[in-house]
């Protein structure tokens, strides 16, 4: 009887190891192949507890994030021609389990194959174009050329390449100073021109000013002469209509203007004879006085 429940204790323990080992669970970030004497059977892409045969069933688990791969620097020589050191890297998933399977195995072994492509991929396009291209102009469309690129190559890997990106494009040490320079006199040549374009513009704008200021001075002063010869003839013909209506009241009043003019203040001298018809009005008030 004791050997019985031994036997029936042994055979319950290996049932227990049977069931936990043909068990396994499937987490959300995961996705698994089933290998039965190492042939695929069998693709989980869903989460959850999924069984097996023991011993006969083997599963090899892969990731369904996004991961990461960086490519070595590498120098390229962009279409100016410059020399740039370049360090980028991709970011891909395993989409097809099977297929990653039968081409690579495991994912230490992406490195190894999509590394060179990544990389061809970068000497290839950044190669065809210019350097101010890379660092400011087209970066972003650079960027997914050589995505679509490498994701071509990778889907026979069961791989989908997500992104490509270039953590840094730097000339290299030798060549930096020499390029600097070359960047600066290219400014200063631009900067010489604008100041020349400036000048040249700031002439012009000076001189229409100029004609402008000209013109309108001459018609001003045209204006004013006008003016003025209009109110020299409507004063005259005031004092002409004066003088019409009293020619005595108007001898008497320029008379009493030349008076104030040629006597002034100061040193004032005159020649003249006592009885001239100028000092008509100092002998008489009436301005009758006879002559002698």
């Amino acid at each position: 009887m004791r050997t019985f429940l031994a036997f029936l204790f042994v055979l319950l323990l290996t049932g227990l190891a049977a069931l936990y080992s043909s068990a396994f669970i499937v987490h959300q970030n995961e996705q698994a192949l089933v290998l039965r004497f190492g042939k695929p059977v069998n693709v989980i892409n869903k989460p959850g507890l999924n069984w097996k045969i023991p011993v006969v069933d083997t599963v090899d688990i892969f990731d369904k994030r996004i991961l990461d791969l960086d490519a070595s620097p590498q120098e390229v020589t962009t279409l100016d021609p410059k020399r740039l050191v370049v360090d980028a890297f991709a970011r891909y998933r395993i989409v097809d389990p099977l297929q990653f399977y039968q081409t690579l195995r495991y994912e230490g072994a992406v490195s190894s194959r999509l590394g060179p492509i990544l990389e061809s991929a970068l000497r290839g396009v950044l190669g065809s174009v210019t350097l101010s291209d890379i660092v400011r102009d087209k970066r972003e469309e650079l960027m997914g050329r050589i995505a679509q690129q490498v994701n071509q190559q990778a889907k026979p890997l069961g791989l989908e390449v997500v992104d490509v990106r270039i953590k840094r494009a730097d000339l290299p040490e030798q060549n930096a100073r020499t390029v600097f320079d070359q960047m600066k006199a290219e400014r200063e040549r631009e900067a010489a021109e604008f100041r020349s374009q400036g000048a040249a513009e700031a002439n012009r704008i000076r001189a229409t000013a100029d004609r402008e200021a000209t013109i309108i001075k001459a018609d001003a002063t045209r204006k004013g002469e006008e003016l003025r010869g209009q109110g020299d003839a409507e004063r005259n013909r005031i004092f002409a209509e004066a003088y019409s209506q009293d020619a005595d009241f108007f001898a008497f009043y320029r008379s009493m203007q030349a008076y104030e003019t040629a006597m002034k203040a100061g040193d004032t001298r005159l020649v003249l004879s006592p009885d001239s018809p100028f000092f008509k009005y100092f002998n008489d008030p009436a301005g009758t006085a006879a002559k002698p």
